[in-house]
């Protein structure tokens, strides 16, 4: 009890904004940790595992429901303990529940509620649940474990086994060569999926899917596939289109709940926004669409202005709701347009398909693009540099309005992973559009990567007022190398590639599981849980797996080390059978595929001309390139006596063999033919 609140529970001392929304719940929250271990079995009492996120509109909606509810939470408090979970923060806890979840029902989502016994193996596991709904689960489970705590104990034990055999290899695979008829396979099991009219996967909602869209790009490069190409660019270009997109203040929200891209679920992260700058920056380089250049320059502007900290942290995300109303910030009625625009509206309404009924409910619209430009310039008798120009101010009118409005729930907690994420959104852009302010602020992220999210070569989850506090997880480490290899290439300062060496080797050491050749999610510093788990398959962000594997790749080449290279070939061919029948799901290790069945080119660009020769042949698409170089020659192996006095000479070379020395752009791109 307190001045400020009727309640007050365990959270209360937490930096996760997530589970400080949860402190003053009559509920007596516990965060995860011994002492609610320790009262569950000392009181033999079942665990409440009730996981979710900051942003998580339907994680909201129970805590009205049933988490402010003192009936609820006196049953609850009464009959169980119970735990809230981050599940940014602790995405071990979150995956091992998500498993029982997809065990018992076939299906998972946030929330995500569990019922454990008093040592956290589950029983139960569930999502949402309505009021009613929640309190009868609550207690016919209570009741079952009371009548028959034998059978509850046979379950459990049944149900950690499955929890332990999702996504575990336990023997490793004979390595054979990669084939072009594999990288096909996998394109065709992809292509498949994808909606031709719209972009993204067919049906709905629609997920922007990174991953699967950069292995698409370099799909179309490899094999020169035209649908390849075409499944990217509608995607992109109607992601950007939709609503989806934040077409007044740049950046993309979660995903679409149509198939449309047209109504999005309104919130914005942070790990949605960083790959989504890496693949526009990358199909730029493809296509030269002004769009795609705007998506990017637009997304890192909200990034710079809403997501970034003093220390030059990024946060994790805005929350769908403001004032209890989902997507309230964002939308529109005509009536308010006109007021802020007046004559200018009729131009406004129509370039974002803006109607009197609303394109979505209750009179609102989602500002989205669905008429041609040159067809309203023409309508409107402008040109189409006066359209853009006149839309631009109307834009910056609709923004300071909009700026006025009760904001969306900012999550300023600052996770290691999704910020190397960030930093290497940054990095992409920087060498793409040879924009120096985006490099300076990959410069700060890794700053504020090495001096508040690490101790020595350790890496620390998370950080929040002035305290890192959690130990790094495989993402952590697998994602801040990955970033770290694209700042070594986006500078060719080699402090960036020893330390992404120095994180892979302590990887090695504490995280690797020598039986199967893969990687734990945990390193052995970690508590032990009821499973030690493996993150395998690609989703919205690459597997931790696939990423190390990937870097190990890289790696290996740069420094010439066997081991590495041995190990990510392994790595791959533990994975092959599973990428060859769900490629959708495993598209990142589909990308490390073109890698080994044609080795990628490294082209090192050595002499005072380098940065110039480096952002000239950024200009252009190219997956299969490794770049290296210098003013000197460093201490990369390749490098050695590349140096020639009073010019910049630029090396192709392929499997530790170069060819010619060049003095062009031009004359390299022909020899990579």
């Amino acid at each position: 009890m307190n001045k400020e609140h009727p309640f007050s529970n365990h959270l209360v001392n937490e930096s996760s904004p997530y589970l400080l929304q949860h402190a003053h719940n009559p509920v007596d929250w516990y965060p995860w940790g011994k002492e609610a271990l320790e009262k569950a079995k000392k009181e033999n009492k079942l665990l409440i595992i009730s996981i979710g996120y900051a942003a998580c509109h339907w994680c909201h909606v129970m805590e009205h429901e049933s988490f402010e509810d003192t009936a609820v939470a006196r049953l609850m408090n009464e009959k169980f303990v119970s735990i809230k979970v981050d599940r940014e923060e602790r995405p071990d806890i979150d995956q091992i529940y998500m498993n029982a979840s997809m065990l018992i029902n076939g299906s998972g989502g946030w929330p995500l509620n569990a019922i454990a016994l008093p040592d956290g193996r589950p029983i139960y596991a569930g999502t949402y649940f309505p009021k009613q709904q929640w309190v009868n689960v609550l207690q016919q489970v209570h009741d079952y474990y009371l009548k028959d705590p034998g059978k509850a104990e046979q379950y459990a034990r049944q149900l950690q086994a499955g929890i332990r055999s999702v996504e575990l290899i336990s023997a490793k695979a004979p390595a054979t060569s990669v084939t072009k008829n594999d990288i096909d396979t996998a394109y065709r099991q992809l292509i498949i999926t994808q909606d031709f009219r719209k972009g993204g996967r067919q049906g709905a909602p629609k997920f922007p899917m990174p991953v699967n869209y950069e292995f698409l790009l370099a799909y179309s490069h490899f094999a020169h596939e035209e649908d390849a190409h075409k499944a990217v660019q509608l995607t992109l270009d109607n992601m950007m289109n939709g609503g989806i997109y934040d077409h007044i203040g740049g950046g993309f929200a979660r995903y679409s709940v149509d198939d449309e891209w047209h109504v999005p679920h309104f919130e914005k992260m942070l790990y949605d926004n960083a790959q989504l700058v890496s693949l526009y920056a990358h199909a730029w380089q493809l296509t030269k669409k002004p769009q795609y250049r705007q998506a990017v320059y637009e997304t890192l502007t909200w990034v710079e202005r809403e997501m970034t900290s003093g220390e030059g942290g990024f946060y994790s995300s805005l929350d769908a709701d403001s004032e209890g109303e989902e997507g309230k910030f964002y939308v529109w009625t005509a009536d308010e347009i006109k007021l802020i625009l007046g004559n200018d509206a009729p131009l406004f309404m129509e370039y974002y398909d803006v109607s009197e009924p609303g394109n979505w409910e209750d009179g609102k619209n989602v500002l989205r693009r669905k008429k041609d430009e040159l067809k309203i310039a023409e309508e409107y008798r402008l040109s189409p540099e006066e359209l853009s120009k006149t839309m631009n101010e109307l834009k910056k009118k609709m923004f300071n309005e909009r700026e006025k409005r009760a904001r969306p729930g900012l999550d300023d907690k600052i996770l290691t992973s999704w910020n190397a994420l960030m930093l290497k959104g940054y990095a992409d852009a920087s060498r793409v559009f040879g924009e120096k302010n985006f490099l300076e602020k990959a410069f700060a992220s890794a700053r504020f990567i090495l001096t508040k999210a690490a101790s020595g070569d350790k890496l620390f989850r998370n950080y929040k007022n002035g305290r890192a506090t959690i130990d790094g997880f495989l993402d952590d480490y697998a994602y801040a190398i990955d970033a770290f290899i694209a700042l070594y290439e986006a500078t060719f300062d080699e402090q960036w590639l020893s330390q992404a060496k120095r994180w892979t080797d302590y990887v090695l050491q504490h995280f690797f599981d020598p039986t199967s050749g893969m990687f734990y999610y945990t390193s052995t510093q970690h508590e032990e849980l009821i499973a030690r788990k493996m993150e395998l398959s690609d989703n919205v962000m690459p597997a931790s797996n696939s990423v190390m594997a990937k870097n190990l790749f890289v790696l290996g080449q740069l420094f010439y080390n066997e081991d590495y290279l041995k190990t990510a070939s392994q790595m791959f061919h533990n994975i092959k059978s599973d990428l060859l029948k769900h490629a959708p799901y495993y598209a990142n290790w589909a990308s490390l595929a073109c890698w080994l069945a044609e080795e990628p080119y490294e082209v090192a660009i050595v002499g005072n001309d380098f940065e110039k020769i480096r952002q000239e042949l950024d200009s252009h698409f190219l997956p299969h390139v490794l770049l290296l170089g210098g003013k000197t020659e460093g201490t990369l192996p390749l490098l050695k006596n590349k140096l020639v006095e009073g010019q910049t000479t630029i090396y192709v070379c392929r499997n530790k063999t170069c060819k010619l020395p060049v003095l062009s752009v031009e004359e390299a791109l022909k020899q990579m033919k």
